[in-house]
């Protein structure tokens, strides 16, 4: 499958994506990762058929609008964000394709309106990341000093790709073609160089996180199929036995644990796609 640049317009402003496969064929929509972008899914997407699938840029990612002044990015606005992209596209039901961040947004879209998700796949998180009450107030202090610290900060700008290209290869461990992918819809060219286009707001930790608990009856309450793919060794942030834990509260859930790193949909497309196989197109 081929993609190819697609907006939608929508009350917050301009959304995004990459466009491609069968538009007669059941409808997926892929969420990418914090601070990638839809360039997240070209690899994977190439192994893909039978299906169509929009690509989105989330609100302050890759070439999507940025929130107005004052607003916060939570997983609650790109909840409606995408059903929103849904409805201008005309979509009244989709599957949904997330890795990272993407999967943690997908399965509480899964969640919220059942009626309108036909299957999930969650690559590399399930539900969202939890925080322990005697953790909350720390919590709150830091996002509260960071997005404090954050007014009046100047963009830096690089001279070439090659610096933002090592970055996202030093901290994701990814290889030089996958970084330079989300390097180069994930950047704009100003005078003397190149900005990251992502919203320098979305780097400021949430103030307020869902505790396990509430996470747990969240994912439960998934009523479609659902595949969960993880990679092994896992993340520090999601590790065994919680991961497992979550993917057993799935009703109609089935997890695969495939041999790479966090963006192994990138780095390793060809056993992704042998693990979604038809699922997509088989529950749409």
């Amino acid at each position: 499958m081929k993609l190819r640049e697609s907006t939608v317009d929508l009350p917050l402003g301009r959304i995004a994506g990459l466009r491609g496969g069968d538009p007669s064929a059941p409808k997926v929509i892929a969420l990418h990762g914090w601070l990638d972008n839809a360039a997240s899914f070209v690899p994977l997407a190439e192994r893909l058929g039978g299906i169509e699938l929009f690509a989105m840029d989330l609100p302050g990612h890759g070439h999507s609008a940025h929130l107005s002044p004052g607003a916060e990015y939570t997983s609650f606005v790109a909840i409606n964000a995408v059903l929103d992209v849904a409805d201008a596209l005309g979509w009244p039901r989709f599957a949904l394709l997330g890795h990272s961040m993407g999967a943690g947004i997908a399965s509480l879209i899964a969640a919220a309106v059942p009626q309108r998700v036909g299957g999930l796949v969650a690559i590399e998180a399930l539900g969202a990341l939890a925080e322990t009450p005697e953790h909350a107030a720390a919590r709150l202090r830091q996002s509260v000093a960071a997005a404090r610290a954050l007014r009046g900060k100047n963009l830096r700008v690089f001279a070439d790709l090659d610096a933002p290209v090592r970055a996202r290869m030093q901290v994701n461990g990814l290889g030089e073609a996958a970084a330079r992918l989300l390097v180069e819809r994930g950047v704009r060219e100003v005078d003397g160089g190149y900005v990251w286009r992502t919203d320098q707001r979305l780097t400021v930790p949430g103030a307020v996180r869902m505790g396990e608990a509430q996470i747990a009856g969240i994912v439960a309450a998934i009523e479609c199929p659902a595949r969960v793919l993880y990679a092994d060794p896992p993340q520090s942030y999601f590790p065994e036995p919680l991961r497992s834990a979550r993917a057993r509260l799935l009703p109609r859930g089935e997890l695969r644990v495939l041999p790479g790193g966090h963006h192994l949909h990138m780095e390793d497309p060809a056993a992704v796609a042998a693990a979604i196989g038809d699922f997509l197109s088989a529950n749409p």
